[in-house]
C-alpha cells in the first residue's frame, strides 16, 4: 500500500506519516522544507523520514512546492517510480497568513489558494487513475472553515472550499470505490501555532472549553 502526504515536515503531517508507516504503508513524504534550517520553523522532510526508518518502517522524502503544478506532476511520478500505484492521498499542507482584509496582499491571497485548494484538486486529479480498485483521498481542512476567526478571511474561505470539494468528489468517486473524506482539526499545538501573535492565541484559547490546544499525535 502506497500512501502519499503533503506537509510532512512538521506538525500534523509528521504524525500522519508516522502512523501510516507503522500500519505498514510505504510513505512518500512531501514538503518544501527538506533539511533543518531550510525554514524558520523546526522540522524537515529529512527528520521525518529518518524517524520513520529508525522504527523499521518505509518512507521516502520528495521535496516539492505544491503551489507549482509542475512540482505536483513530478511528485506523483516520483511516487509511482519508487513504489508503484498510489492507494492513499492525504492533502495536509496549508498556508496560514492572518491579517485584516485591508492589509492583506493580493499575492498572499493567491498563494494561499494555490496551496490550500488548487493543489488538493490537482493532486486528486493525478492520483485517481491509480485507484482502479479503490482508494482513499483525505483532505485536512480546519474548524476555521466552519467557524472563522477575525483576520482569517483567506484561510477560512480556502478551508471551507475544501469541505465542498471533498463532498463533491465523494459523490462522484463512490462508484469507483474511492473514499473521499475531510478532517477538520481544531486548534493544534504545532510549530506554526507556537509562532502566533499572543492576542490571536488568547482569542483562540477562549473558544476552547478546556482552554488548551490539541496535540498532533
Amino acid at each position: 500500500m502506497l500512501f502519499r502526504s503533503t506537509g510532512s515536515s512538521r506538525g500534523i503531517g509528521v504524525e500522519i506519516a508516522r502512523l501510516l508507516a507503522s500500519e505498514g504503508a510505504s510513505v512518500i513524504c512531501t514538503a518544501r522544507t527538506e533539511f533543518e534550517g531550510d525554514h524558520q520553523l523546526q522540522g524537515s522532510l529529512e527528520s521525518t523520514v529518518k524517524a520513520i526508518k529508525a522504527q523499521g518502517f518505509e518512507a521516502t522524502a520528495v521535496r516539492a512546492n505544491i503551489a507549482n503544478p509542475e512540482d505536483c506532476e513530478r511528485l506523483i511520478k516520483a511516487a509511482r517510480d519508487r513504489y508503484g500505484q498510489i492507494d492513499i492521498l492525504i492533502n495536509n499542507a496549508a498556508l496560514a497568513y492572518f491579517r485584516p482584509i485591508m492589509e492583506y496582499p493580493t499575492s498572499r491571497w493567491l498563494k494561499t489558494w494555490e496551496v490550500n485548494m488548487h493543489a488538493p484538486f490537482l493532486l486528486s486529479q493525478l492520483v485517481i487513475p491509480d485507484m482502479k480498485k479503490g482508494g482513499s483521498i483525505i483532505n485536512i481542512s480546519s474548524t476555521s472553515g466552519i467557524r472563522p476567526n477575525r483576520g482569517q478571511a483567506n484561510y477560512a474561505a480556502s478551508k471551507a472550499a475544501l469541505f465542498a470539494m471533498t463532498q463533491s468528489l465523494a459523490k462522484e468517486l463512490a462508484k469507483k470505490n474511492v473514499r473521499c473524506n475531510c478532517v477538520a482539526p481544531g486548534f493544534i499545538d504545532t510549530e506554526m501555532t507556537q509562532k502566533m501573535n499572543p492576542l490571536a492565541l488568547e482569542e483562540a484559547m477562549k473558544r476552547i472549553p478546556m482552554r488548551r490546544a490539541g496535540r498532533p499525535e
